[in-house]
């Protein structure tokens, strides 16, 4: 099975998020004709240009995030809704799950598969069809600010809208070619520590 394959790897290491990629099952968020390949490790096209990440890279994130039990998220270019689900699990009943995702039919086809869990119907997860740039502002400050696509910087209303003591990991990086996975902790209002990843390839955060 991938997960126990990413556990091996090193890139799966946290009981909790192992627990949720065990829980949400990556075949509910591809298209019908991908389901045979929901498992393997590489992206797949969900459509209007986008993909689903491949399970390293979501992996890999999810485990700099470090989301927990309770935590309010934003969950930004949301697309197929797989990370949403994840995090939604995580965060438990106590936590909610903000989806952004600019592309509408992407919108109504991340929370269509969220919906499978009712973590929609329980009001856990919430989507919306915004640019995640301007992230949203109404619900914060966040716990935690995942984003799934490459921007070519760092989104400063997305910085305004992390906690203090909150973490926020994006891809940045010039479209088409080889980017970072940036993980942000934010120490003060206009302090960060940052760490960069590099070697990922991400589709583009799109704007409006």
């Amino acid at each position: 099975m991938f997960v126990e394959e990413l556990i091996r790897a090193g890139y799966l290491k946290s009981k909790h998020i192992i627990e949720a990629f065990k829980k949400i099952k990556r075949e509910d968020f591809v298209l019908p004709d991908d389901r045979n390949k929901a498992y393997i490790n590489a992206p797949l096209s969900i459509g209007c240009g986008q993909t689903i990440s491949q399970p390293l890279t979501v992996a890999f994130m999810l485990e700099l995030l470090n989301p927990q039990k309770g935590n309010k998220i934003l969950d930004a270019g949301s697309g197929s809704g797989w990370t949403t689900a994840l995090l939604a699990e995580i965060v438990g009943e106590e936590g909610k799950v903000y989806a952004l995702e600019i592309i509408k039919e992407l919108k109504e086809f991340g929370e269509k598969n969220v919906a499978k869990y009712n973590f929609v119907k329980k009001k856990r997860a919430k989507f919306f069809c915004e640019d995640a740039h301007n992230g949203l502002p109404e619900f914060a400050p966040f716990d935690r600010i995942l984003v799934s696509a490459a921007a070519t910087s760092i989104p400063d209303k997305l910085l305004q809208q992390l906690r203090v003591g909150g973490k926020m990991v994006i891809p940045i990086g010039e479209q088409y070619h080889t980017q970072d996975i940036v993980l942000l902790e934010k120490k003060e209002m206009d302090k960060f520590k940052i760490q960069s990843f590099s070697g990922f390839v991400f589709v583009p955060l799109v704007k409006k």
